[in-house]
């Protein structure tokens, strides 16, 4: 690994400084012009957005710029700034497009062995040849931190814990609550199993990472350290390979299956009886889908041709009174972090589906994937192509697909014959342990144990250090703790949290195995070193075969279901092991022919182990699986654009549910509820943005759950609105008098009606057919750092305008939302895909925002308006494609 001499060391996460000397703040004097792409001229205008449609051969709009603005309020960022009004619009200028990268000509960096080569399309996505893995990770690391290192920069001080270093006060709690799990010790500990090959590649890639930060200093790596410099001397510090696997952890907690589930079962239990929480958390639908329809275990491995006797789920735990305050302690904690650390929406989780030759125009798979994440600025996919000009045993890449910025090599994507998908399984990978504390200790099987205790310090900021106690037990950390003082939390209670991520294994080695992957004997290899986050992974490959596998450390437990917390006096509720990854569900070229997964339960009860009890409920998986049956049936075929076409449906199954009962009511006395109502005649429960019917169910749906449940439960239990909420409603639907309804179904839907009506009213006036779902349900693109406070103008410079969408919560279209806020986007198809294994140059791919996380550059948030209207961009992979594709040319040497 080269040195890093010139780059201050990581800070130790007591908070103490080392030794080495700090590099010195960024001066503020003008930086030489980086070379930009042709025909790009700094501070071009927007182009119109594209009409909907899947016009693949139209060149994406560019959304609009922000420079000329900063020049028009000059004057007032030198008062906010406190710059002179002369210098103003100067030092906006040159902090903006200081940091914009080197995308042709030839560079020196040292480090590498030999030129490397770096194609970017028209939108500025990069394709790395190289001709050593040592080469191609070291510039993968050095061109993801040209485009994105601010973003890395802050997810590191995420998983670490160390978030106040950077942005204050504020952020103390945040850095609490992670410090408390330990991720950074984790990766740590993690590292160390990995094979000497990944760990090679991981120092690879930092050090190109280092290399790039050697030469880019303050503004020079992105217009937020110029910003943050005004406030505070945080000046970054070498990456290391720790970093890369630290970020696993925060997609782990991002995918977490269902820790909030357990908390609102519990916490419902205070006020309802047991009954009515199972009520609130109904079976999944006997109509709706599992994602494997075929196999069983048999003799210690899975069969997909075996069917043996079904078995049921085993008991569940019941909450002790005196606990409820700990657990409240711990949703309060969870619903307060930031939006990229708490994304949990009822309905919205990912979707994939994979199809056999036999069923497509082409006589080979198609595959597609869209994950569904929070919203982020820029997005947390990198689109990159990764490529050794001569495949070798010591050089076997040439990989492309969406990468994260931080982490070496492609997380989706596909190889020379294999393409994969993920989504995630909502396996049941962690428990909440209730735990009797005692002062310094708790417990267990009869005897009190010493609490596992060790102080860290969280370094904030212009503000003064904060010391933290972290206690566990041995089932984990107490996450109780993070929010309220240690002496007071929990009566005599605490909540510890066992979790499989917490937990070193070998999933960094997993993705570098996907990576290589030629058939199914090598992707499954792969996938059994997948550790967490547990997913679903679909497979195909140009040979003609389709399949899916689970992979992941699933436990097995003594007792429970996984359904409440367990309590943790007693070993009656341990882990006794993992299902063994050969048992595991797998299927290859299965009868269907075709496999889809929407975080829908992964096979019936026939499967001896538990996997979990709070599966997505099946609303998406059931319209994928019909629209693919519907294409395909007859002997007719499906192609990608069919594909891509079921990715855009927004069509709500529930509504067909639903809006039955509302059209029996009686004709209400108010004449704008009549004409309002009156939308549902002829409406085919889909839900663009234009819709006036799909603005009016939502508002009657958002009043139906104030009404019907929001009222009996726990302020600290969300009513989001998502798939669970249908679920429940279609159960208790048929009981007209029932205790959900206050004993008049009819009267509540009536109810809801006119609020509904009247709010649309208020808000888009009084011309029914005028309304607009887009108008409710808008996404804003924000910088999750910067871009969430402080002064106005920071953030109106880093966050993008917000732009109505179609969807909703619990379809493939699937913008979720929080019912029990407002409809505002919070999380969304972070990207689409689509797979041709017949032809891997027509497989096409869009991201969320852009390749670039500078401000104002051309690429940060270009992809944007394609993604919402549901258009995608060529995926270009062999090497006349790339050239065909290449707009600008940049040529690494050492």
């Amino acid at each position: 690994m080269q040195t890093d001499d010139d780059l201050p060391e990581p800070p130790s996460r007591d908070g103490s400084e080392h030794e080495a000397e700090r590099t010195s703040e960024p001066e503020s004097g003008p930086e030489s012009e980086p070379e930009s792409g042709p025909g790009v001229e700094p501070g071009a205008g927007l182009e119109t957005e594209p009409e909907s449609g899947f016009d693949e051969t139209a060149e994406p709009a560019r959304p609009r710029r922000r420079f000329r603005k900063l020049k028009i309020t000059a004057a007032v960022l030198a008062g906010l700034l406190l710059i002179v009004v002369g210098a103003g619009a100067w030092w906006v200028d040159d902090a903006i497009h200081a940091s914009y990268p080197q995308t042709s000509g030839t560079l020196a960096v040292p480090g590498l062995n030999a030129g490397v080569e770096v194609d970017r399309d028209a939108q500025g996505v990069p394709q790395v040849y190289a001709s050593t893995s040592h080469d191609l990770f070291f510039a993968q690391g050095y061109v993801q931190a040209q485009d994105r290192f601010w973003q890395m920069d802050v997810y590191r001080h995420i998983t670490a814990g160390q978030l106040s270093e950077m942005f204050g006060s504020d952020q103390v709690d945040t850095d609490k609550f992670i410090r408390t799990m330990g991720w950074r010790t984790v990766a740590e500990q993690e590292y160390a199993v990995l094979s000497p090959t990944t760990k090679a590649y991981l120092n690879a890639y930092s050090d190109g990472v280092n290399a790039y930060l050697k030469d880019h200093k303050g503004s020079k790596a992105s217009v937020e350290y110029a910003v943050l410099g005004l406030q505070t001397d945080y000046t970054p510090y070498a990456w290391t390979p720790i970093d890369s696997v630290s970020w696993l952890k925060a997609l782990a907690w991002d995918l977490r299956d269902n820790m909030q589930s357990e908390i609102d079962r519990a916490l419902s239990s205070q006020k309802l009886t047991h009954d009515q929480v199972d009520q609130l958390f109904p079976p999944y639908p006997a109509d709706h889908p599992t994602i494997v329809n075929q196999g069983a275990v048999v003799n210690g491995a899975f069969d997909q041709n075996a069917t043996p006797p079904t078995d049921g789920p085993a008991a569940a735990a019941a909450l002790p009174a005196g606990a409820a305050s700990a657990l409240s302690n711990l949703s309060h904690t969870v619903a307060n972090l930031p939006g990229y650390l708490q994304p949990d929406v009822d309905g919205v989780g990912s979707n994939s589906w994979v199809v056999s030759g036999s069923l497509t125009t082409t006589g080979k798979p198609l595959l597609a994937n869209d994950p569904h994440l929070s919203p982020e600025l820029p997005s947390i996919w990198y689109q990159m192509g990764l490529h050794c000009t001569t495949l070798t045993a010591d050089c076997p890449y040439d990989v492309t697909g969406f990468t994260m910025p931080g982490t070496p090599g492609v997380v989706i994507g596909h190889t020379p014959t294999v393409a994969w998908g993920f989504t995630n399984g909502t396996e049941d990978v962690s428990d909440l342990v209730l735990e009797k504390v005692s002062g310094d200790s708790y417990e267990y099987d009869g005897k009190q144990v010493p609490l596992t205790v060790h102080q860290e310090t969280i370094k904030v900021a212009g503000g003064k250090s904060v010391p933290i106690t972290i206690r566990s037990t041995n089932q984990g950390p107490l996450v109780s703790d993070a929010d309220k003082d240690i002496a007071s939390a929990g009566n005599g209670y605490a909540v510890a949290l066992r979790w499989t991520a917490l937990t070193p294994g070998h999933t960094a080695d997993a993705l570098f195995a996907l990576d290589r992957a030629s058939d199914w004997n090598s992707f499954r290899a792969a996938a059994a070193d997948f550790a967490v986050p547990s997913q679903n992974m679909i497979y195909a490959d140009t040979s003609g075969n389709i399949g899916y596998q689970t992979p992941g450390q699933i436990p097995i437990r003594r007792n429970g279901d996984g359904r409440w917390p367990v309590p943790g006096w007693t070993d009656q509720y341990e882990w006794t092991g993992y299902i063994p990854f050969d048992q595991l569900p797998s299927v290859l070229n299965p009868k269907a022919g075709f496999v889809a997964t929407a975080n829908n339960p992964v096979i019936g009860s026939q499967y001896p182990y538990l996997l979990s009890e709070d599966f997505d409920y099946g609303y998406r998986a059931n319209e994928i699986t019909g629209r693919i049956q519907a294409a395909t049936a007859g002997g007719k075929k499906i192609d990608a654009a069919g594909m891509r076409a079921i990715q855009a449906d927004t069509r709500n199954e529930f509504a067909s549910v639903l809006v039955p009962y509302l059209t029996r009511l009686p004709a209400s006395a108010k004449k704008q509820t009549r004409a309002a109502a009156a939308l549902f005649d002829g409406w085919d429960d889909s839900t663009p943005d234009t819709s006036a019917a799909a603005a009016y169910f939502y508002e009657v749906w958002k009043f139906l759950c104030q009404d019907a449940f929001e009222t009996k439960l726990p302020a600290s239990v969300d009513v989001d609105g998502g798939d669970r909420w249908f679920a429940v409603a279609a159960s208790l639907l048929p009981d007209a008098s029932g205790f959900w309804w206050n004993g008049d179904r009819d009267a509540m839907l009536a109810k809801a009606m006119d609020q509904a009506a009247a709010e649309l009213t208020s808000q888009q006036g009084s011309d029914v057919h005028k309304w607009q779902w887009g108008k409710l349900h808008k996404l804003t693109p924000t910088n999750q750092t910067l871009g969430t406070g402080g002064p106005w103008f920071v953030k109106w410079l880093v966050n993008g305008d917000a732009v109505a969408v179609s969807g909703g919560t619990s379809v493939v279209d699937a913008t979720g939302f929080d019912i029990a806020k407002d409809f505002s986007v919070d999380e969304l198809p972070s990207m689409r895909m689509v797979a041709d294994l017949s032809d891997l140059d027509a497989s096409t791919w869009v991201n969320l925002t852009g390749a670039s996380g500078h401000v104002d550059d051309p690429h940060y948030l270009d992809q944007l308006p394609l993604w919402r209207t549901f258009q995608t961009l060529p995926w270009p992979y062999s090497r006349s494609a790339v050239l065909a594709a290449t707009k600008d040319r940049l040529t690494l040497t050492p």
